[in-house]
């Protein structure tokens, strides 16, 4: 099992430059560093190159993440706005590609987070985004890259919140680059059973995001039983990449979106937030290998 690290763990806002966490997550221990990809229309080509020599150096994976603006949504009755999300999303894959990057995962059937009081309806925007998202895994797969459907709790997205309907989605598509993607953050608001979702995902799975209930860093003795996850991912034989995305502090974007209102980092400075992620992913490989 690959095991990684959403780099928005130590920022405020989302983007920025990712080149420093390259070496800084191979020290800590990771095989993986997952970056935000919503802000790829700023650079230019040279700088993902970088990315891809930076990555390749230091013998890490570059794993993708976006969670959709609403004017990038697949699933909107605008049909200009669905036709300015592909030329978007083009540009985006073109990037990925120079980067080494070769799947991308968040609620990209939609966006987020939603705005509920705008209203919705989930049947007809489902329909069209499957649709949509039948032409996306196309553009994707002329650059090798994986589409994964994240499942998310309800107060963040109302289209997938468990693993069936994630499953189902996945079939509706029928495009083998497009995948389901499970959190275990968002699996403890919404599943009955954890490990029986993942199982319910063989064969569709292709991507995981881990964390513990609160969004801390996985440690023993919190209240995500991480045994019984290995277990189901090994009923279901998933050994691609394992993704830890863990969220501690207020402030900024990324505070504000993830709807951090209190320090949870309990005033780590960067050295602690660092030795935090060591100590998880080295407990983690004692379950997971």
């Amino acid at each position: 099992m690959k095991l990684g690290i959403y780099y928005a763990y130590w920022e405020h806002e989302w983007g920025g430059n990712f080149l420093p966490y390259i070496e800084k997550c191979k020290r800590l221990g990771f095989d993986i560093l997952e970056v935000a990809c919503g802000d790829f229309y700023k650079e230019s080509d040279s700088y993902f190159k970088e990315l891809r020599d930076c990555a390749k150096a230091n013998g890490m994976i570059l794993t993708g993440g976006y969670g959709p603006r609403p004017e990038h949504n697949l699933a909107s009755t605008d049909s200009a706005a669905v036709k300015k999300a592909f030329d978007f999303y083009a540009d985006m894959f073109r990037k990925m590609e120079i980067a080494g990057i070769d799947r991308i995962g968040g609620a990209l059937y939609s966006y987020w987070p939603v705005d509920f009081k705008s209203g919705f309806d989930k049947a007809a925007d489902t329909q069209r985004s499957v649709n949509s998202m039948r032409k996306l895994a196309d553009m994707a797969a002329d650059h090798g890259i994986t589409l994964c459907m994240e499942s998310l709790n309800r107060f963040e997205g109302y289209m997938i919140n468990e693993a069936y309907e994630d499953v189902d989605y996945v079939k509706a598509v029928d495009k083998p680059n497009v995948k389901a993607m499970l959190d275990t953050f968002h699996m403890n608001i919404e599943e009955d059973s954890i490990p029986d979702a993942i199982r319910l995902t063989k064969g569709t799975l292709g991507h995981f995001h881990i964390g513990e209930a609160n969004r801390r860093c996985p440690h023993p003795g919190g209240r995500i039983n991480w045994q019984e996850i290995a277990d189901a991912l090994n009923d279901i034989e998933y050994d691609g990449y394992m993704v830890m995305e863990p969220f501690v502090q207020m402030g900024g974007t990324v505070g504000k979106d993830i709807s951090i209102w209190r320090d949870m980092s309990h005033g780590a400075s960067e050295a602690q937030l660092d030795k935090d992620a060591a100590d998880s992913v080295k407990y983690l490989r004692t379950i997971f290998g």
